[in-house]
């Protein structure tokens, strides 16, 4: 698990308190690490796998978005936690997505997915479907203009879920000026000034942030 805000005792105590990732996400998790290099950071936790499809079977949602899917750990999770919806997924990597592919056929959740390739802000603008859940993992400049868009079709009562929103608690440092967490620190004063959400900041893996539409 990725334990960037917790000492690593905490950390250890958590992941032996997390129900444990199957043999498929193991095997996903491994295959990102040998094939994607640097970029396998990309990668969510297994603790926020856990938690992505918790809340999604909380939820029940209909029409879920995942806007940044990578080689499919987070998307796996979500799909895994539908019940009659379905995940409309975005991202601009086809190199990476066909990773994905293979693990959504392997994971049998397949018919519940369904994958655009392209620029974000170009394809959500398109997406015409009112949105029950989101996950936001994608290029953290944009991370403002997805919000908005996912926002202009989130159903009240809806939930964004963005991920890295403490950038390995830097956001709290304002001595830290790497444009990223300057970004990240951007984004999360925008979402707190939206009248029309509640949030919740929660101090998983590099930092969750929970938004609910009013």
């Amino acid at each position: 698990m990725k334990a960037y805000l917790l000492d690593s005792a905490v950390a250890r105590y958590v992941s032996e308190h997390t129900t444990a990732p199957d043999a498929l996400l193991d095997a996903l998790e491994r295959e990102t690490t040998e094939v994607a290099g640097d970029d396998a950071a990309m990668q969510i936790s297994f603790d926020q796998g856990r938690f992505l499809t918790m809340i999604t079977q909380l939820m029940a949602p209909q029409v879920a978005v995942e806007v940044g899917t990578f080689t499919g750990y987070s998307s796996v999770c979500i799909a895994r936690g539908l019940s009659g919806g379905t995940l409309h997924c975005f991202d601009v990597s086809e190199k990476w997505t066909s990773v994905a592919r293979r693990y959504w056929q392997e994971a049998g959740v397949a018919d519940r997915v369904t994958l655009t390739i392209g620029p974000a802000a170009d394809t959500l603008a398109a997406f015409d479907q009112p949105i029950d859940l989101a996950f936001l993992d994608a290029d953290k400049h944009n991370y403002p203009v997805y919000y908005e868009l996912l926002m202009d079709r989130l159903r009240p009562g809806g939930l964004i879920l963005a991920d890295n929103t403490l950038r390995r608690g830097w956001v709290a440092d304002p001595a830290h000026d790497e444009p990223t967490t300057v970004q990240m620190r951007q984004f999360n004063d925008l979402v707190m000034e939206d009248p029309r959400v509640t949030v919740l900041t929660l101090p998983v893996a590099d930092g969750m942030t929970m938004i609910r539409k009013s």
